[in-house]
């Protein structure tokens, strides 16, 4: 029996705590007549679909008349109703940004139903030429994708013990892309143990995920499980965009947002998830505008949505092997994990660092078993009341040891030198010190590792200063121990790198037209790097955005004196 209509606004009232009417806005006549333009008239009978949870979402249906039931759907059947929306009302959330994203919700007439149907590319011209309307639209789609994340029964549905690594890695996966889903335990829940017992008897094809569209995926990859929910769009190598950005950390997103805004075509490539290494700090509390601090998360999902809006193309988990640089066809080739190739006309490396893995033995049997490279709700909720090692001595190292402070019983916060001063913010040593479940061990570093099948059982370290060794039982330790740059993927296109492997920049001129390389511009004319992959960086969040920004000008400088190779003859 369905929810009665007053019962499915009060609940979701209740959810989005006093952002209801944010969330779900009723359009005026007028209002409706300004957004006429964008689309074209639907009419749908009763009980017909105009939106299903699993395929391809059509864009924003404003209702003329009648009134349409949207309810969220996950993978075990499990149905909840979410919204009712009546004349005025409009059907759409993040996903409608997109030309190929899968819907989060279903959406059934109720009754007769007449809409205005505004794809995805109509959705963003009006988010922009209505600045007004375009922003309470805005505000809306963003609070209903968190009303479905908060919710807890839309999206894909992984079953496997909360515990395990490859139910953390999916976890994390679509946690940091802000992808709806939950988790249910065979042994505790009925409906799992039956599917689990059906498809994946044993263990170890565990966790299994069930989508909504019904497809059953066992122990998937991140990139098998995105393409079932159709968050990795059209990569054929017949499109050619003006720019392709490779990384969409703080520095990756700013080159989209700009340079999107600026009607650039701009696709983005990302293997892991939005964000880098910035979305997964749980504070951050210096970069300007934000006094009470805001977590990188939050940050970065902004950016992403904001990108979305000016049209920027998202392509994640997607990754890049390498950079054919010899523009035979007349433009970059950037070949893809998997065999498939994009073409742009210019190319952002905006790849970023990855945090170095440090010589201890069998460390890469407990990496996602106890070994972390990151500190995210996830992980803060399985240290409740432990004993934790952090290792490491930079701002994110002090933004993980503060944010783990909060749950566990102790940090163990392990550094090789005399302190913090050389390469933590000052505010972040103040918290530290005034943290009392934060011991920080100067001169220290660990060196054993020992374990089961289970995960991390015992970390065993030596103080240089005393000449000792101890040893506790700690179940999760965390590693920010610097980074190295990910550069190897552009090894066969002859951009020059410093001994570190991070990109030079705007050292050469370009031999065909005299030109003096932009400061932002690699060896290889038409190849751009920002934030944290290029050479001399500030490596701090303020300093990546303001170079994804800077960079667009160099596009357009660079792109004006460069013929499309759509026009060569």
């Amino acid at each position: 029996m369905a929810m009665p209509h007053d019962e499915v606004e009060r609940a979701a009232r209740v959810a989005l705590k006093g952002r209801y009417d944010q969330a779900f806005p009723t359009l005026t006549a007028e209002e409706i007549g300004r957004l006429r333009r964008f689309g074209a008239p639907r009419h749908y009978r009763d009980g017909e679909p105009l939106l299903e949870a699993g395929k391809a979402a059509s864009g924003m249906s404003i209702i003329l008349r009648g009134h349409v039931a949207v309810t969220a759907r996950d993978g075990l059947g499990q149905v909840t109703p979410v919204v009712e929306h009546g004349p005025g009302g409009f059907l759409a959330e993040v996903a409608s940004l997109s030309d190929h994203a899968g819907a989060l919700v279903d959406g059934h007439a109720e009754g007769d139903v007449d809409t205005i149907l505004i794809p995805p590319e109509g959705l963003r011209a009006l988010l922009i030429a209505e600045a007004e309307l375009g922003e309470r639209i805005m505000r809306a789609l963003v609070l209903r994708r968190v009303n479905l994340i908060t919710g807890g029964r839309a999206g894909p549905v992984l079953i496997g013990t909360p515990s395990s690594g490859d139910v953390i890695r999916l976890r994390g996966f679509l946690t940091r892309n802000s992808y709806p889903h939950h988790v249910l335990e065979p042994p505790l829940d009925p409906a799992a143990a039956a599917v689990v017992a059906s498809v994946a008897p044993g263990p170890r094809d565990w966790p299994v995920v069930v989508c909504p569209n019904g497809a059953v995926l066992r122990n998937p990859r991140e990139v098998e499980l995105a393409r079932e929910l159709g968050m990795i769009g059209d990569l054929s190598a017949d499109r050619l965009f003006d720019v392709a950005v490779v990384g969409s950390g703080p520095a990756g997103l700013a080159t989209a947002v700009y340079a999107a805004s600026e009607g650039l075509s701009v696709v983005v490539l990302d293997g892991r998830a939005f964000g880098g290494q910035a979305g997964a700090s749980a504070r951050i509390e210096n970069y300007f505008g934000f006094p009470t601090g805001i977590s990188g998360q939050a940050l970065t999902a902004r950016a992403y949505v904001q990108a979305r809006k000016f049209g920027a193309e998202i392509l994640i988990p997607v990754e890049v092997t390498g950079l054919d640089c010899s523009r035979a066809d007349g433009a970059l080739g950037l070949m893809l994990d998997g065999g498939q190739r994009l073409r742009a006309r210019a190319v952002v490396i905006a790849s970023g660092a990855r945090y170095r893995r440090p010589a201890i033995e069998n460390l890469g049997a407990f990496e996602g078993r106890g070994v972390w490279y990151w500190a995210s709700p996830i992980e803060g909720a399985m240290c409740k009341d432990q004993d934790v090692v952090l290792v490491g001595g930079g701002n994110s190292a002090g933004q993980a040891a503060v944010y783990l402070a909060g749950s566990a019983a102790r940090v163990r916060m392990m550094v090789r030198g005399d302190g913090l001063a050389d390469s933590m913010s000052r505010y972040l040593i103040d918290r530290i010190r005034a943290a009392p479940n934060i011991e920080l061990m100067t001169r220290t570093e660990v060196v054993a590792l020992d374990g089961s099948d289970t995960g991390l059982e015992r970390v065993t370290w030596r103080d240089h200063r005393a000449g000792t060794e101890a040893a506790a039982a700690i179940r999760n330790m965390f590693l920010f121990v610097g980074a190295d740059p990910a550069t190897a993927w552009l090894a066969s296109c002859g951009v020059t790198l410093d001994q570190t492997g991070f990109v030079i920049t705007g050292a050469t001129s370009d031999l065909r037209t005299g030109r003096a390389a932009a400061p932002l511009e690699s060896t290889v004319p038409g190849v751009f790097a920002v934030g944290d992959v290029r050479a001399g960086s500030v490596k701090r969040v303020g300093g990546a955005i303001g170079e994804g920004a800077q960079v667009v000008a160099a596009l357009h400088a660079f792109l004006s004196d460069e013929p499309s190779p759509e026009s060569r003859t």
